[in-house]
């Protein structure tokens, strides 16, 4: 019997939500879609959905780039499916960046309504084109830093939209995660002008040095957890800008989105309740210990006896797309 092979769509979508976006970001996004093997047979079957965010720096079409000594996103998700490991799933890979080489994946009057932008546009968009089986039981979330900040805090936030999700090294417990590049903000701020003169010269500062990264990591976190619409820029800064000391009154307000911190809310312990897979992992050796609040939030489950797989792996953060080898079939196998 033919089965038709696998292919990707790229959609072009006009966002109403991301139109007057504050930081003139394009409202015209592509969203990339992997369909898999028999996703245009007859008899018409439904299929799980998985939306795989990306981290910081990156973007869903980019997920679909070459890299170098592995395979492309599609390659890997064939083999998947071929060897059996995974049913077919579509995957969805969503164009959420921002000039801060992120949105976080949430709304902010620094950046835009991004949150939902995913979920009052695109997931429609998905299930009106596609051959979905457009429940929450059959929907699910995956992505590494902050990505997988963005697929624990989307699950959690709407429980009524996804019913699973995997975390690979996602952005958890502030105090490691956050507070390094804010005790050095005051200073790359130094280096790169000024607040304004860094927001301006975003796409053109040579070379991108880690100072670079550091602080646009750091000005990304700040407008999506200090969002204030009364503010110069849309949020406030973290530190007092003289002495670079930490303001608690704004962490007061980033703390607030810690998973770490979320998951003490009855609401969202009841959406981890209701997940049908709850998929955790971090890497021993990651650069910026995010395994921390991986082992926190493991521990804190098992407190709360809810179900969940946790792993780590002999790994660092960077390159470590493979991993999607052990949660994509997990997720698609709970999602069917």
């Amino acid at each position: 019997m033919y089965v038709s092979s696998s292919r990707i769509e790229q959609l072009t979508l006009e966002s109403a939500v991301l139109r007057d976006n504050p930081l003139g970001d394009p409202y015209v996004r592509t969203v990339t879609v992997y369909l898999p093997p028999g996703h245009d047979d007859l008899p018409v079957r439904g299929y799980p959905t998985i939306y795989l965010l990306s981290s910081h720096g990156s973007t869903g079409p980019s997920l679909m780039n070459w890299r170098p000594w592995d395979v492309t996103i599609r390659q890997q998700i064939d083999a998947l499916i071929a060897s059996g490991a995974m049913p077919p799933a579509i995957v969805v890979m969503p164009d959420l960046w921002t000039r801060f080489g992120s949105s976080q994946f949430v709304n902010s009057a620094g950046m835009g309504r991004y949150e939902d932008y995913l979920i009052g546009e695109i997931v429609p968009l998905i299930d009106r084109n596609y051959r979905t089986l457009p429940d929450r039981d059959h929907r699910g979330l995956a992505g590494r830093s902050s990505g997988g900040f963005g697929a624990i805090t989307q699950a959690l936030r709407h429980p009524e939209v996804f019913g699973a999700f995997a975390c690979h090294s996602g952005d958890l417990y502030w105090e490691f995660t956050c507070l390094p590049g804010i005790s050095r903000m005051h200073q790359n701020l130094a280096k790169f002008g000024g607040l304004d003169a860094f927001i301006r010269d975003i796409p053109t500062i040579r070379p991108k040095t880690g100072a670079f990264w550091d602080l646009v990591m750091t000005v990304c976190w700040s407008a999506a957890f200090g969002s204030n619409p009364g503010a110069p820029h849309g949020f406030d800064l973290p530190i007092d800008p003289e002495t670079g000391a930490l303001d608690e009154a704004v962490w007061a307000r980033w703390l607030a989105y810690d998973p770490i911190r979320r998951i003490e809310q009855p609401a969202a312990r009841d959406a981890l309740r209701s997940m049908r897979l709850i998929f955790l992992d971090a890497g021993q050796y990651d650069e910026y210990q995010l395994q921390v609040g991986a082992r926190l939030l493991h521990r804190r489950l098992d407190a709360l006896g809810i179900d969940h797989l946790y792993e780590e792996y002999p790994d660092g953060h960077r390159d470590t797309h493979y991993r999607y080898n052990v949660s994509l079939p997990r997720l698609a196998e709970a999602l069917q």
